[in-house]
């Protein structure tokens, strides 16, 4: 016979069913006696999120509300799952702009690579993170739509943490 296997024999003794039906009872017993954690209410009481969460994007202005992004074209070359459609184009003053700037929030993986690389810091990872919409067309954030972002943006490291600089 391969191996060598160990055959075991039942025990012959009748167990107390009731020995095990009180420690069972004891289990039960302890759970409901135990302080009941609270339930967030979640519409009402929001999650307090760390300042390095990513969430949804948004572009930064000038002050005469004009976009940030001079289409360098960093943003779309590092994005490793390829979601930010960039077009460049220039005015009559021979400054670049974004024509056509979009990110496929439903591909992003929210890595921070283009809050990183812009040399402008034109774009910023927020810390939005209820992103809820009823198409797919809606995951498609254009230029207009992430000017219009106004919640926070995201801390690329976290100042008390010397470790992270």
């Amino acid at each position: 016979m391969p191996g060598d296997v160990k055959v075991l024999e039942r025990p012959r003794a009748e167990g107390s069913y009731v020995r095990a039906a009180a420690k069972g009872m004891s289990i039960t017993m302890r759970h409901l006696l135990k302080p009941k954690k609270k339930t967030q209410q979640y519409p009402d009481e929001k999650w307090e999120l760390a300042p390095r969460t990513r969430g949804t994007h948004r572009m930064a202005v000038h002050e005469d509300g004009r976009a940030k992004c001079v289409a360098c074209g960093l943003c779309p070359t590092v994005c490793p799952v390829n979601c930010i459609k960039l077009v460049p184009a220039e005015d009559e003053n021979g400054e670049r702009y974004a024509a056509i700037y979009e990110i496929d929030e439903f591909r992003c993986i929210f890595c921070g690579y283009c809050q990183e690389v812009c040399p402008v810091e034109a774009i910023h990872l927020g810390v939005h993170y209820e992103n809820a919409e009823y198409s797919r067309e809606r995951w498609v954030y254009d230029l207009e739509r992430l000017v219009e972002q106004d919640h926070p943006v995201t801390a690329l490291w976290d100042p008390s943490d010397p470790a992270s600089q």
